[in-house]
């Protein structure tokens, strides 16, 4: 079994690739079973929490991302989450590729965004606004300039200093990035829109939005996080990664709870664009969202294609 390290799963998961790998996997399909969430009793400390995110197909590939989190580690000097994800023949089950399994998501999470977007934005969207400068938020200005033509990306945060370093990462990079103190107006600038926040209240409000634009909503991963209000919901073409986001998203859960939206509004997912072709976008005016919350496809179409390039 071949094992790489963060660097080395970086390097097998170029964005232009990785992005045409989740289309295709989008298209085959595969059997993805509800995540496992197994809660591990602590004495005195909060639960530690085991997760397992299994994924496979018919003939072919099968893996498993198993992901770690405890809460102590803040006092241990470690990171609270650590990750790890095997790829295995589908006919034997033999093990093929251990993979950095924080480093896949990250990229894979970006990829997915861009993928939505190039089915769902207007093609020809130049100015890009990421709204949290995390490890996603980073990965998301080199997953959208892979699927567009950005010329200028706007970056905001809570914390105008983790702002500010992620603009300075990104010129470094050669993108032409800045940080940005208004949120308000970076929205109302932008044509794309990207999220990645643990934000538990709207960030984002639905009359700030201009037409046109296409709203990328990557944080709100429990059903008690948000980041944008209902005023955005209403006015946008609603989309999904895939149907759980309706109860795992509180982006998408609470205003479907109090009848800001209807499931009649969510109009697909993006396993339906992918595998149907659809760029439903019907004028440059339109709204546009898609919403993910992570899918095992993504992490098993993105170790194949990182073990396919190790073996080429």
């Amino acid at each position: 079994m071949r094992v790489l390290s963060l660097e080395d799963t970086r390097a097998a998961l170029p964005f232009g690739a990785l992005i045409a790998a989740l289309d295709a996997g989008f298209r085959a399909g595969a059997e993805v079973p509800l995540r496992h969430h197994h809660f591990m009793k602590t004495p005195g400390a909060a639960d530690d929490v085991l997760l397992l995110m299994p994924a496979w197909q018919q003939a072919g590939w099968g893996g498993v991302k198993i992901v770690n989190v405890h809460p102590g580690n803040a006092g241990r000097g470690l990171p609270a989450i650590a990750s790890s994800y095997i790829l295995f023949d589908r006919l034997t089950g033999v093990h093929k590729l251990l993979l950095d399994g924080g480093e896949l998501t990250a990229r894979r999470t970006a990829a997915a965004s861009a993928l939505a977007a190039k089915r769902l934005a207007r093609p020809e969207s130049r100015k890009m606004l990421i709204v949290g400068a995390g490890r996603v938020g980073a990965n998301l200005a080199w997953a959208y300039r892979a699927a567009f033509a950005i010329e200028e990306i706007e970056i905001w945060s809570r914390t105008a200093a983790s702002a500010e370093a992620l603009a300075v990462e990104l010129r470094r990079g050669g993108l032409n990035a800045r940080a940005v103190p208004d949120l308000e107006a970076a929205v109302k600038r932008a044509e794309i829109i990207s999220c990645a926040t643990l934000s538990r209240a709207p960030l984002i409000e639905g009359e700030w939005l201009q037409p046109g634009q296409h709203i990328d909503l990557i944080g709100s991963f429990t059903p008690e996080m948000r980041e944008a209000d209902d005023e955005v919901l209403a006015r946008a073409r609603i989309f999904l990664d895939t149907d759980h986001a309706m109860v795992e998203s509180g982006d998408i859960a609470i205003p479907l709870a109090s009848g800001a939206i209807s499931k009649a509004d969510i109009e697909g997912t993006l396993a339906g664009l992918c595998r149907d072709d659809l760029r439903p976008r019907a004028s440059d005016e339109e709204i546009t969202l898609f919403k993910g919350v992570g899918s095992a496809i993504e992490d098993l179409a993105a170790a194949v294609l990182a073990y396919e390039s190790l073996t080429a």
